[in-house]
């Protein structure tokens, strides 16, 4: 289990639990978060292996983890559950990731400083090994640097116009969205952003 899903040990513990429900029923953990505060809540992002995830299949998926949590009972304390879609500027989290979202524009931060810098933000260009590719810029030239996945604390989409055309366009080649309806093309699109939460 990689940093970038589950970072803690509590995370990676939770993860070990819900990950195997999760692909039971035909999903992919992308991102699971134990946040502090009054009451604690469990944040799981989950995902299709190729991609688009409904509201109802959240719902689903919070059910079936609830029922696992409740057996191997590893949070004493009271907790929120919220299963939710990655989103359109969602977290990369796996190596496969990169590959899916090349030529897509990313913020990448690694745990070690590279070169004096732990920030990047440029344009994914696809994997090699086990590294990362990306281009950025270097004294106003475009630059295609590696950086081993193991380094990333965090990475994520930037949200552009090229990138939600392209979600668009995968939704309406899904059916998920009826292209006679473009005045809700929006609501259609932001739809599987709703968490669902169960106590």
């Amino acid at each position: 289990m990689n940093d970038l899903i589950a970072k803690t040990s509590m995370d990676q513990r939770l993860a070990e639990i819900v990950t195997p429900v999760i692909e039971g029923l035909g999903f992919e953990l992308v991102r699971l978060r134990l946040m502090s505060g009054k009451t604690r809540t469990l944040q799981i992002m989950a995902d299709r292996p190729d991609g688009g995830i409904e509201v109802s299949e959240c719902a689903a998926i919070s059910t079936a983890v609830s029922a696992a949590l409740d057996v191997e009972d590893p949070l004493e304390d009271a907790y929120t559950l919220e299963v939710s879609s990655p989103g359109i500027d969602r977290p990369l989290t796996r190596l496969k990731d990169f590959d899916a979202w090349e030529g897509y524009e990313a913020r990448v931060e690694t745990t070690e400083l590279i070169d004096g810098r732990r920030r990047f933000r440029g344009v994914l260009a696809g994997v090699e090994g086990e590294e990362i590719l990306i281009e950025i810029e270097e004294n106003g030239e475009p630059v295609t640097i590696g950086l081993q996945f193991d380094w990333l604390s965090d990475a994520k989409l930037i949200l552009t116009e090229d990138l939600i055309a392209e979600m668009l366009r995968a939704r309406k080649a899904s059916g998920a969205i009826d292209e006679t309806q473009f005045d809700e093309i929006e609501t259609e699109a932001d739809a599987p952003d709703a968490p669902h939460s169960e106590e």
